[in-house]
């Protein structure tokens, strides 16, 4: 099974930055998409922002222009660096793991998911 452990949550201001990881083991090869979703308190789980196995990226409209997502096939690590980061922003984040080429934004689509790590900004 595929394993996805994220890291780099914490508290921060209005304004500040934070850069998550999620290290990934057991990929069988490299056709695989994944994502980072967020989930604010009492709401449901929401994209924020997938990447394709060629590279193409999609952000939703919430987080252009202040997150970037990329992958490290070598290390097999997912990034989101967050900057000119909202209040708006809190919510437990997640990376996703999905056995497609392609990205979705549905979090159903997804065949694995990290623990969580929590963003605060206030």
């Amino acid at each position: 099974d595929v394993q996805l452990v994220e890291s780099g949550g914490g508290s921060v201001q209005a304004g500040g930055s934070l850069r998550l990881s999620c290290a990934v083991s057991g990929i069988i090869d490299s056709l695989y998409s994944m994502g980072w979703f967020r989930q604010p308190p009492g709401l449901g789980r929401e994209g924020v922002a997938f990447i394709d196995a060629d590279g193409t990226i999609t952000y939703v409209n919430a987080v252009k222009g202040r997150f970037t997502i990329s992958r490290d096939n070598a290390e097999n690590t997912l990034y989101l660096q967050m900057n000119s980061l909202k209040p708006e922003d809190t919510a437990m984040y997640y990376c996703a793991f999905r056995d497609a080429r392609w990205c979705s934004p549905l979090p159903a689509m997804y065949n694995y998911w990290g623990q969580g790590t929590q963003v605060t900004v206030s």
